[in-house]
C-alpha cells in the first residue's frame, strides 16, 4: 500500500478506466451520493490520478466546473498547480476512488487552499475504514464514502467471492490498524494544518475528541448530539437513577441534570408510574441539556420488542432517547426496535459486556455483538461494555459499575474507577448509580464523578488542564 502497510486486501481501482461501462456506472454512483448528501460546492477536483477520469465524467454529464490539480508545476507558462477557472473563496468538492489514511485528499486540499479555495467535503468510492474519515474530520473536511470496507466484505461474502475466514481476517486487520492519531492541537483552520507525522505507539492509541467525533460524516445523529452535549458540559457522566418513585426520580433529574450528559432509568421499578411523569422528565432533559436512556435490555423477537417499545403502559419510544438490547435474539431484535425508533430519531446500544462477575457476555459473543452493530449502524450507535471493543470513532462505549473506590458488592457487581474506565479501558461514558445515590450529598457526589470522569478523558487525550 501507499503508506507502506502490508495488508491482506489490496484494491486497484485504477484499472476501472479500461472498462468504459463500469467507469460510467461508478461515476453515476458517486454523483448520486453527492446528491443524497446535499453537498454544496462551486467546482470539482479529482485526486490525481485515478479519480480524475471519474471527476471528468461527472462534471461533463452534469455541467459542473472542473479543476485539475497538478502533481508538479509546469516549468513554462503560468507555472500554476491548479488548472481551470475559479475565484478565490469558492468551495471545491474533492473526489477520490479509495481512502486509507486520507493523506491524498489532504494533499489535494492543501494545494487548493493555496489558490484561495475552500474545501469542506470530499467523496470517495471506497473507504477502507482505517482512519481516513477521522483524520480528515480533524482537518475540517467531511468525507462521504459511497461504500465502506466492512459493507463491501459483506457483499463479497454474500456473493461467495470470499469465505468467512478471509472476511474475518480482513476485519481483524482493519480494526487493529487504524492509521490516525490525534494531533496535540486539532483546532487548525482549513489549510493551516500539515500532514500527520508518524506517531509513537503511545500517541497512536489516542482518540479523537468528543467534539471532533460529533462532526464525523457517518455518525448517528443521536450519537453526534450526545457527544456535543458531553463536550459542551464537560461531562461524560451518566447517572443511573435506580429509584422507585417518580417524585424522587424527577428530583434527581432536576438537581443533577446540569452535571450529567445522560440520565439512565429503569421505568419498570417505578411504583407510581404515569405518562404525565414522562412529560415532566422530557421537559427537565430539555431544560438541563441531557439525554434519557431507558435501561430496558430488550431481548425478544422483533415483533415482540416492537410492541414493548412503542406500546404498553410505558410507551418507552415516546420519551426515551436511547434504549439498549441484548444481541442474543439476533438481528430481529434490532430491526423490531428500529422500526419504531428510527422515525422518532431514537438510537440503541447493544449490550456487549456486563459488569457482573461470571458474565457470559465475553469473547466470541462480544465479537458477534460488534458485527451486529456494524450491520445495523443506522440505529445502533454504541455499546454497553466494560472496555472499548470497536476502533470506529462513530461508536460510543458506555461502562456501568463505576465507583471512585473500585471493588464489588455481595451480589456479583464489580466496580471500576472512572480513570480505569475512561483512560485505560478506552470507554466514553461512565455510568454511576450507587456511588451517587448512596451519598449523603448527591449533588456534591455527582460533581465529584463528573470531574473525575472528565479529568480521565483529558488525560487520555493528552490534554490535561483542558
Amino acid at each position: 500500500m501507499k503508506n507502506g502497510m502490508i495488508s491482506p486486501i489490496y484494491m486497484d481501482l485504477r484499472v476501472v478506466i479500461s472498462y468504459p461501462s463500469l467507469m460510467n456506472e461508478v461515476s453515476s454512483l458517486i454523483y448520486q451520493h453527492v446528491q443524497a448528501q446535499k453537498l454544496k460546492f462551486d467546482c470539482v477536483c479529482g485526486v490525481p490520478y485515478a479519480a480524475q477520469p471519474l471527476a471528468t465524467i461527472i462534471c461533463s454529464r452534469h455541467d459542473l466546473p472542473m479543476l485539475v490539480r497538478r502533481k508538479e508545476a509546469k516549468d513554462y507558462g503560468a507555472n500554476c498547480m491548479v488548472d481551470g477557472k475559479y475565484r478565490e473563496g469558492e468551495t471545491c468538492l474533492i473526489i477520490e476512488d479509495l481512502v486509507t489514511t486520507g493523506s491524498s485528499i489532504l494533499e489535494t486540499a492543501e494545494v487548493l487552499y493555496k489558490e484561495g479555495l475552500k474545501v469542506t467535503d470530499a467523496i470517495v468510492l471506497v473507504d477502507r475504514e482505517q482512519g481516513g474519515v477521522a483524520m480528515l474530520a480533524s482537518k475540517g473536511i467531511r468525507l462521504h464514502p459511497v461504500i465502506s470496507m466492512f459493507k463491501l466484505l459483506d457483499v463479497l461474502l454474500a456473493a461467495k467471492r470470499i469465505d468467512a475466514q478471509t472476511a474475518g481476517d480482513i476485519r481483524t486487520f482493519i480494526l487493529a490498524n487504524n492509521t490516525f492519531s490525534v494531533p496535540r492541537s486539532s483546532d487548525d483552520e482549513n489549510g493551516n494544518g500539515s500532514p500527520v507525522a508518524k506517531k509513537s505507539r503511545k500517541e497512536q492509541n489516542q482518540q479523537l475528541s468528543y467534539g471532533a467525533r460529533a462532526k464525523l460524516p457517518n455518525i448517528h445523529p443521536l450519537a453526534s448530539k450526545l457527544l456535543r452535549i458531553m463536550e459542551e458540559k464537560q461531562s461524560n457522566l451518566c447517572v443511573s437513577a435506580d429509584v422507585t418513585s417518580c417524585e424522587e426520580l424527577l428530583q434527581l433529574a432536576d438537581s443533577l441534570g446540569p452535571k450529567i450528559c445522560l440520565l439512565k432509568t429503569h421505568v419498570d421499578i417505578l411504583q407510581d408510574f404515569t405518562l404525565d411523569f414522562t412529560q415532566t422528565l422530557k421537559a427537565l432533559a430539555e431544560k438541563h441539556n441531557f439525554l434519557i436512556f431507558e435501561d430496558r435490555k430488550f431481548a425478544d423477537i422483533g415483533n415482540t420488542v416492537k410492541h414493548q417499545y412503542e406500546g404498553g403502559i410505558y410507551q418507552i419510544a415516546s420519551w426515551s432517547h436511547i434504549v439498549n438490547a441484548h444481541a442474543v435474539p439476533g438481528p430481529g431484535v434490532v430491526k423490531g426496535l428500529s422500526a419504531v425508533g428510527q422515525p422518532l430519531d431514537r438510537g440503541c446500544l447493544l449490550i456487549a459486556q456486563m459488569s457482573t462477575q461470571g458474565s457470559m457476555a465475553t469473547g466470541e459473543y462480544t465479537q458477534s455483538v460488534l458485527k451486529l452493530a456494524e450491520e445495523q449502524a443506522d440505529f445502533v450507535f454504541g455499546f454497553i461494555c466494560g472496555s472499548k471493543i470497536s476502533k470506529r470513532p462513530e461508536f460510543i462505549h458506555m461502562t456501568p459499575g463505576v465507583q471512585i473506590q473500585a471493588g464489588g458488592d455481595g451480589l456479583g457487581q464489580q466496580y471500576t474507577s472512572p480513570e480505569e474506565v475512561i483512560c485505560n479501558k478506552g470507554s466514553d461514558v461512565i455510568i454511576v448509580g450507587r456511588g451517587i445515590l448512596g451519598a449523603s450529598d448527591r449533588v456534591e457526589a455527582t460533581e465529584s464523578y463528573r470531574k473525575s470522569g472528565w479529568e480521565a478523558y483529558t488525560k487520555r487525550l493528552g490534554q490535561t488542564g483542558q
